[in-house]
């Protein structure tokens, strides 16, 4: 069985209002390519709800009411009834969402039709690191299902690029590489050891961080200890909720990494190896980011098979660990 753990598709309504790729809302097209790869199962969602992926001049992606929310989760729904035997969906959270938000995530989920939740790397800039996101990681534990960890429409660092296929392809990798690394630096796995978290285009550049990342939670040129907090030129301990708070390194960020997930779209044989071989095949999950990406997806499972390693592990790739992680096996 093959399971593809990143698609998407948007409502027609959404395309009215918003720039997309016209793949997104061609359902039939969609599950008809996925038939002709041998894909059986795809999960979809969206890592802006409501909102748009690309910049939308007075378009705030994490200023969505829960009545549109709710509205295009109904959506959603209906399209995994119609399709049940090829279709799941991710419900879609804002991970510095206030308690209406969350509270909205936790009815959403409760509907079968969704499997697990679509977050993003970043939040206008800010990583999962900051203690805003606790109550979301929280959620996630709680509910025991895995979250899907989606770059955002404007990755960090972005703000003056205009180019976007930049930012589609250079950006929002490196937004996924920081957002991830930040996640296991700060230490949300070891509050919470349920957390399943599944970094998207591969993870961005995860598998070349663990002997970074303890580097960077014992720095060694600053002779074991810690360099000085705060960004240069920032106020120094101010109070009031204008002050960050300071994130303390994990004791081992490194092992935490290698807990984490990551999908298979970054259509890249040479990112796919190394993931195999610092991650281990158990680790990844076959996705292909389709829509909107264009690669023929016999491409995408061909990849996996063309992986020097044997076809057991070829298979979790391609569906076993997905009916694992997102328990599809006990599911309606």
């Amino acid at each position: 069985m093959i399971i593809d753990i990143h698609g998407h598709l948007s409502p027609p309504e959404a395309a009215a209002r918003f720039p997309m790729p016209p793949s997104l809302t061609d359902v039939d097209g969609m599950l008809a390519a996925r038939a002709e790869a041998g894909i059986d199962l795809t999960i979809i969602g969206s890592p802006v709800g409501a909102g748009a992926m690309a910049r939308v001049p007075g378009v705030d992606n994490y200023a969505q009411p829960r009545d549109r929310l709710r509205g295009f989760h109904a959506w959603m729904s209906g399209l995994i009834r119609k399709f049940p035997d090829q279709l799941r969906g991710y419900v879609y959270a804002n991970p510095f969402g206030d308690d209406d938000h969350l509270e909205g995530v936790r009815e959403t989920l409760a509907d079968p039709a969704f499997v697990g939740l679509i977050t993003t790397s970043s939040v206008h800039g800010e990583l999962l690191g900051s203690q805003r996101a606790d109550s979301f990681f929280a959620l996630a534990a709680e509910a025991g299902v895995p979250v899907l960890v989606h770059a955002p429409a404007e990755p960090a660092g972005t703000e003056r690029v205009d180019e976007i296929g930049f930012v589609e392809q250079i950006g929002r990798f490196g937004d996924v590489t920081m957002g991830m690394a930040m996640i296991a630096f700060a230490g949300w796995l070891g509050k919470y050891p349920g957390l399943r978290l599944i970094g998207a285009t591969g993870g961005g550049a995860m598998a070349l961080l663990p002997e970074r990342l303890q580097t960077a939670a014992r720095p060694r040129h600053w002779a074991g200890g810690a360099p000085p907090a705060g960004r240069p030129g920032a106020p120094s301990a101010a109070p009031g909720p204008a002050r960050r708070a300071v994130v303390e390194p994990a004791a081992d960020p490194a092992a935490a990494l290698r807990r984490m997930y990551v999908d298979t779209s970054p259509f890249s044989a040479a990112h796919l190896s190394l993931n195999a071989e610092v991650l281990g095949p158990e680790r990844m999950l076959f996705g292909t980011d389709s829509p909107p990406m264009a690669a023929p997806l016999e491409d995408f499972v061909h990849m996996i098979e063309k992986l020097p390693l044997d076809k057991a592990s070829q298979q979790l790739i391609l569906g076993g660990n997905a009916q694992e992680v997102f328990d599809l096996r006990s599911r309606p």
